[in-house]
């Protein structure tokens, strides 16, 4: 067996192909779709590999499964302090509609990054900017669209990026993706341990936060508040064929749903396959590609799982939050040099 590798806050354990549960079972080809994604932009060393993924795009998962055995070494993913269970959250892109103008109905307003960002670092807090005149009038003219809910703005922040069908001035209407852009350098705080710690609710999941926040609508921005982090975005044309993939994630390619991963980048590098391993609400023994990156993602065994767009991908990763194990799959030859 290869020596342990000591990666960022992990360390990586060599293991036998055996320990890996329910390795001979999943259905590889689902996830090649993501690897060849992760090929438009690999790293080293996985970009050595990217002419047999390629080639091996079309093959029987059987055939597949034994190039990775013959290729890869397989490494469980331990955390550098003390051992303890890993966490698995879910994130996905919302699919909301938006006015271009305000309307009586559509006022809450998404931005682009404004000019004076760069010169202001950490940026004005969300209550400031709602509040404070000099950083409304930095905000003017940085206007993409408008939402309905405070609440569909501040998931879209929290995912990153968003389908949204913008109804224009004339009525007609178009279909685009607001992608991240920036933020104002400012901490993230979870709206959902702010309530827990007000004493306000006790099921944290999203839904359970916009069931509080119907209940309670005169707390609903001291809640927003609560989290001064805000997120700018920029518009992009969703053609159909965009349409059928995800968002682009940190590594700068598009996300597969149940198979891309968000994970601390300091512990394991973009483009690289992992096995992932969870049980709760959802059981999961699968190949999947470590694509993006979020603030909240944070440590060696930790991972934010794409399950897609829409409501029904929306409710899912609202309330995932389950115990996990990974395994970085990583080339034979750098362990050999």
């Amino acid at each position: 067996m290869p020596p342990a590798i000591v990666q960022g806050k992990s360390r990586w354990q060599p293991v036998q192909w055996s320990e890996l549960p329910g390795f001979a079972d999943d259905a590889l080809h689902e996830a090649w779709n993501a690897w060849l994604k992760s090929c438009e932009r690999p790293g080293l060393p996985m970009a050595t590999l990217c002419p047999e993924v390629r080639r091996l795009s079309i093959a029987s998962s059987d055939v597949q499964r034994a190039w990775m055995m013959q290729r890869l070494q397989p490494y469980r993913v331990e955390p550098l302090g003390a051992l303890g269970p890993g966490l698995l959250t879910g994130y996905y892109e919302p699919a909301l509609e938006a006015s271009r103008m305000p309307t009586a109905t559509h006022a809450v307003a998404l931005f682009r990054p404004p000019t004076a960002l760069a010169g202001r670092r950490p940026w004005y807090t969300r209550q400031e900017m709602d509040t404070l005149p000099q950083a409304m009038i930095a905000l003017r003219g940085h206007e993409i669209a408008y939402l309905a809910d405070p609440l569909d703005a501040l998931m879209l922040q929290i995912q990153g990026s968003g389908r949204v069908r913008i109804t224009e001035p004339d009525g007609s209407q178009r279909l685009v993706r607001l992608a991240f852009a920036a933020t104002n350098d400012q901490p993230y705080r979870s709206v959902g341990a702010w309530l827990l710690q007000q004493g306000a609710l006790t099921d944290a999941s999203w839904p359970g936060i916009k069931a509080w926040a119907a209940q309670n609508p005169g707390r609903v921005q001291e809640m927003l508040w609560s989290n001064p982090r805000t997120v700018f975005f920029r518009e992009e044309t969703l053609s159909e064929f965009d349409a059928a993939f995800g968002p682009r994630g940190a590594q700068g390619v598009a996300l597969t749903p149940g198979r891309s991963i968000a994970v601390d980048k300091e512990s394991i590098p973009y483009g690289t396959p992992v096995w992932l391993e969870s049980s709760g609400m959802l059981r999961l023994q699968r190949l999947v590609l470590a694509q993006d990156t979020g603030s909240a993602i944070v440590g060696a065994v930790r991972a934010d799982y794409f399950t897609g767009w829409g409501t029904q991908a929306g409710e899912l990763a609202g309330r995932l939050k389950q115990p996990l194990r990974m395994w970085v799959l990583w080339p034979r030859q750098r362990t050999a040099e």
